[in-house]
């Protein structure tokens, strides 16, 4: 899989989610809307590896993980994080409602309506939204 397939599958799974929402699945959509930024975040981490360079081993051991604070961490985007934290406060308000996600969503039952809606709300807004600002740089 390379960076563009997870670009790809970030704008997927954030439509599935969508979805999902209109429909009232609410922990189907959480669960995807989640999912959408991970794939950002892996896209992020794909791009600092060029076409024919060996890439680090424990970059691409941490990789594999779905903690959304830790791909931040391994995407190298941190400076532009900061940088978008001090200027943007709703951002800072979005990203904490994002990075408690999981992967251990995908077997819960008790997502309300609101709460999906939030991360909905957080991953798409248009001027602070954690997925318009991550694809300005993946």
């Amino acid at each position: 899989m390379n960076r563009a397939d997870l670009q790809a599958l970030s704008d997927a799974r954030l439509e599935d989610g969508s979805v999902l929402l209109a429909a009232g699945r609410f922990g189907g959509a959480y669960y995807m809307l989640g999912y959408a930024v991970e794939c950002g975040l892996k896209a992020a981490v794909a791009k600092q590896i060029r076409e024919h360079d060996f890439p680090d081993r424990q970059l691409v051991l941490d990789s594999y993980t779905h903690d959304l604070s830790k791909l931040l961490r391994l995407s190298g985007l941190r400076p532009a994080f900061d940088q978008e934290s001090a200027t943007n406060p709703a951002f800072v308000v979005n990203w904490t409602i994002t990075k408690d996600w999981d992967e251990s969503f995908r077997y819960s039952t008790a997502v309300t309506e609101v709460q999906a809606r939030d991360l909905h709300s957080a991953i798409t807004d248009p001027t602070s939204g954690v997925l318009p600002w991550l694809k300005k740089l993946w």
